[in-house]
């Protein structure tokens, strides 16, 4: 999973402490930054914007 294009969180308070997420053709991958070698969550593009939509309330 290391050749996916990572894109860190705009809301990040600096670039060593945040979110990175990549998208696969049928996942949405998210790890923090800290560890990026380390475990990664793998969502269903149906989750994902779940999780966003309940962020935004």
């Amino acid at each position: 999973m290391s050749d996916h294009a990572w894109r860190k969180s705009s809301y990040s308070p600096d670039a060593s402490n945040c979110v990175e997420v990549a998208t696969a053709p049928a996942t949405v991958l998210v790890r923090d930054s800290k560890t990026a070698p380390g475990p990664r969550l793998a969502l269903s593009p149906a989750a994902w914007a779940a999780f966003l939509a309940h962020l935004s309330k």
